[in-house]
């Protein structure tokens, strides 16, 4: 059985683009950074309630917040305790359940407006800010 060359060339043609999703496809696996406490960050007053990017309902009493995209990542942090203290040693504790691609800095937080005025007027509308992943004893 003879092939013609056009033949051999598409035979050729559908096995290079297969090869290619492929190669496409394959995951890259990396090792996770160690989470540590963050530097100076900023709290932004949000009205986050509703359905985050977690699937979760939330209403604007809620101690929530909403990670900046980069830590956010595929939302393997939903459900995670945050702590939260600002500059005069008020310390908060809310849970993810959202992120926020226009968070300003990579280390910023939306807060709920209750978690918010916890620490300050909702009129100043950002403060500064130092956060960390809860360990399992909430600290």
């Amino acid at each position: 059985m003879a092939f013609k060359t056009s033949t051999l060339f598409s035979l050729f043609s559908i096995l290079v683009c297969l090869g290619s999703i492929s190669v496409i496809a394959a995951p890259v696996f990396s090792p996770k950074p160690e989470l540590e406490r963050r530097g100076s960050m900023s709290g932004i007053l949000v009205a986050v309630f509703g359905l985050g990017n977690c699937g979760w309902q939330s209403v604007d009493t809620d101690w929530i917040v909403a990670l900046p995209t980069s830590a956010y990542g595929n939302g393997e942090h939903c459900g995670k305790k945050v702590v939260i203290t600002d500059d005069s040693n008020n310390r908060g504790t809310a849970i993810v359940v959202d992120s926020c691609p226009s968070c300003p800095g990579t280390g910023d937080l939306d807060m709920s407006p209750s978690l918010f005025s916890f620490f300050k007027p909702q009129s100043d509308g950002t403060f500064k800010i130092t956060w960390w992943f809860a360990d399992e004893n909430g600290n």
